[in-house]
């Protein structure tokens, strides 16, 4: 069922060692969670059975979300979690904010909650994410805080949240549709065509708002591909200390970086040094002297060009900085991964575990697993006496270790 003022999701199926929750927000509706359930066990618990694929179709409505979740027995119980609704005055704040930052409709549309439109929300004092005792539990299990099929729900509503930010934005009171059309009224002037926008307003966000400015101009027919650059392999020589090869490389990347651009694609990458630079031109190097090229030119061995590459591939500039950098853990930091770790697994199942700054490795295994800053954890393996990266991040470590601890494709 999908109204204006309750939608109803499909039970996902079991998730199969995936972790929960890949989004800033959705991490921060979990962190509501654990942080004030008073029984962890419960929390592990709800974890397990949401994983299990125990939790039935998610009813979500202001101020409440409902799922019957099964026990590992097959007895089924409806577990509610109750989110308190945003007042009338505290909506209009919200709406006023939001009109005014054009590039917050924008995100909104593109189902993203930047962390600024959650700051500037705040500022107008509009919590719009759930803080610590801000999710209630009710459940016909009898308990009377959160039991595992509470937090079951929970942790199948993050991924929820993950997909579509208007989940969260429903649950204190608008639906998506109202919501739209709020934000319209206050964007048109009486005879509903759009408001001109006022002097001052940053061009990035007048931009970005396409549902009022005026549509841009169509783009003209892209060809099936990139265009091939013209070939440098000429009768006459090269000039000393250019190389031929390279400028035939950076000019059909070129071409294929103006080539995605012109197709609406997202090529710009955040602000890379020289050393990441090289890597992310590596990963698309097929000429074997363009790689030696960049390989010197950043102080790396061939070898640790090639892993280098393949920690871009699982997760870039972040996953290259997991290989690359050791640093100490310690303080809050340190305190949350040693919870993450300690609820990761069952008493009977938690590996050892050796620990030397942001990199924790199985006793007698080949297996690691190592924090990034963001707290997510990267699985590695060990192959021909050197740790090489097994897989992209995830904010769960058993899930990590799983896809460290499996068999390699290559010997």
């Amino acid at each position: 069922m999908n109204d204006e003022n309750e939608r109803t999701f499909a039970a996902f199926p079991p998730a199969h060692g995936k972790g929960f929750a890949q989004t800033w927000w959705g991490q921060a509706w979990l962190k509501a969670l654990e942080d004030a359930a008073l029984d962890s066990a419960q929390v592990k618990v709800g974890r397990r059975l949401a994983r299990a694929g125990a939790v039935g179709a998610v009813s979500v409505r202001p101020g409440r979300i409902t799922a019957v979740v099964q026990d590992r027995d097959r007895t089924a119980h409806r577990a509610d979690v109750l989110l308190e609704e945003l007042s009338a005055e505290q909506w209009d704040r919200f709406l006023d904010m939001t009109v005014e930052r054009a590039g917050h409709v924008a995100a909104l549309l593109d189902r993203d909650m930047p962390p600024h439109l959650v700051e500037d929300a705040a500022a107008a004092g509009v919590d719009l994410l759930p803080g610590l005792g801000d999710l209630e539990p009710e459940c016909d299990c009898g308990a009377w805080d959160h039991c595992g099929h509470t937090a079951a729900l929970c942790y199948q509503v993050a991924r929820l949240l993950d997909q579509d930010p208007f989940v969260l934005l429903l649950m204190r009171g608008r639906g998506e549709r109202a919501l739209l059309d709020e934000l319209q009224d206050r964007t048109s002037v009486p005879d509903g065509t759009p408001a001109p926008a006022p002097e001052g307003v940053d061009a990035a966000e007048a931009f970005a708002a396409g549902d009022i400015l005026p549509p841009l101009p169509a783009l003209p027919e892209l060809p099936e591909e990139p265009g091939t650059p013209p070939s440098l392999d000429t009768e006459t020589p090269a000039p000393p200390g250019v190389d031929p090869a390279a400028l035939e490389f950076l000019a059909g990347r070129t071409a294929v970086r103006a080539y995605r651009l012109l197709d609406g694609q997202d090529v710009f990458e955040d602000e890379l040094t020289v050393a990441q630079d090289a890597v992310r031109l590596a990963v698309d190097a097929g000429e074997p002297t363009v790689r030696e090229r960049l390989a010197e030119g950043t102080g790396r061995t061939a070898e640790e060009l090639a892993l280098a590459v393949g920690a871009w591939r699982d997760g870039g500039v972040a996953a290259l900085d997991v290989l690359e950098e050791e640093w100490a853990v310690a303080g809050e930091t340190l305190a949350r991964a040693r919870a993450a770790l300690d609820s990761a697994w069952d008493d009977d199942e938690r590996p050892s575990l050796r620990a030397r700054g942001n990199r924790w490795t199985v006793v007698g295994s080949s297996s690691q697993l190592r924090l990034g800053r963001d707290g997510r954890w990267w699985p590695y393996r060990k192959e021909r006496g050197r740790w090489v990266p097994a897989g992209g991040a995830t904010q769960d470590p058993a899930t990590a270790l799983a896809a460290a601890q499996e068999v390699p494709l290559t010997g």
